[in-house]
């Protein structure tokens, strides 16, 4: 009961989490990668030493580049992001990156995408996590169905979505904060992090909201008095532990991809693992105590109508 009785405070918390996160992404909006923008990429590992990325940024300012986006992979190769790069400027930039032979570079990969087809699949990313919500709050108004006071089946799909804007919004406003210190983009993985987040988060939600249902149920048929509120914090109690070492689990294994894990999947990782520790946060002190304040208003909202009905 401890989550209910202190519900206020951990609704301020989520206040002000939240307007820091959305400040933050105003403030330092992270780029967008070329995957939604268009450009080029070219990944490159040396020989030899790999030289410091102020040396590369330095070697490469011979090529117009606009503002590219310079980065480590691995132990000796570096990832460039760039305007699209025409096969002669191509040429330049590879002969820079390599000083004329000097320091000999093997090019691993060169990717091109057009400004149009960034624009659709940035279009298709926003359609698919949208298409994830209406699904989420969909099957949550089915599977709550049977449950009609003092909340109704929809009431629970639609707190649901509410948290799960947070839970990634959270996430989203850490990543920018992030970028801004160590130049990562919004890429296609950072869209994955957030659908696969939209997935996982809403799992702990369900489970006490179940348990919800499942205490309301058995009030009815054992004819037991309870108020909401004492229902809503029991049943958080008895999954509290549940949903804890679940979401401890899980930051851990991803700890350890952001540790010891290949670059190319530690922005992923570090996203994931932001919003698996906002989430189980979530589902125990914001989802199911969000329930209270709005079954007292639909309460007073019926007893209102059936006064105004015996008149």
């Amino acid at each position: 009961m401890f989550v209910v009785r202190h519900r206020k405070f951990f609704f301020i918390l989520t206040g002000v989490l939240l307007a820091g996160s959305i400040l933050a992404t105003i403030i330092v909006p992270p780029k967008l990668s070329i995957e939604f923008t268009g450009g080029s990429l070219l990944e490159v590992a040396y020989e030899g030493e790999r030289p410091e990325l102020e040396t590369v940024r330095e070697r490469i300012s011979v090529v117009d580049l606009g503002e590219p986006s310079v980065r480590e992979s691995g132990e000796n190769a570096i990832t460039l992001r760039t305007r699209t790069l025409s096969p002669e400027e191509r040429t330049t930039l590879l002969s820079a990156l390599s000083v004329n032979g000097a320091e000999p570079v093997t090019e691993l990969r060169f990717n091109s995408i057009g400004p149009s087809l960034g624009n659709e699949l940035a279009i298709k990313a926003l359609y698919a996590i949208l298409a994830v919500t209406l699904a989420i709050v969909l099957y949550i108004a089915f599977a709550f169905r049977g449950v009609s006071r003092p909340v109704p089946g929809w009431g629970y799909g639609l707190i649901a979505v509410f948290m799960l804007a947070i839970d990634i919004i959270v996430p989203t406003g850490f990543y920018a904060i992030y970028a801004y210190f160590t130049g990562a983009q919004f890429d296609s993985l950072f869209v994955i992090a957030l659908l696969a987040l939209l997935g996982y988060c809403v799992n702990d939600v369900i489970v006490i909201f179940d348990r919800v249902r499942e205490h309301l149920r058995n009030n009815v048929e054992d004819k037991v008095k309870e108020s909401f509120e004492v229902t809503v914090g029991k049943s958080i109690d008895e999954t509290m532990g549940r949903s804890i070492n679940t979401g401890m689990t899980v930051v851990l294994a991803l700890l350890a991809l952001v540790i010891f894990g290949s670059e190319a999947t530690r922005n992923f990782a570090l996203v994931m693992m932001v919003g698996v520790a906002a989430g189980t946060f979530s589902s125990i002190t914001r989802s199911a105590p969000l329930l209270i304040p709005i079954a007292s208003w639909l309460e007073k909202k019926r007893a209102l109508k059936e006064a105004n009905e015996k008149k």
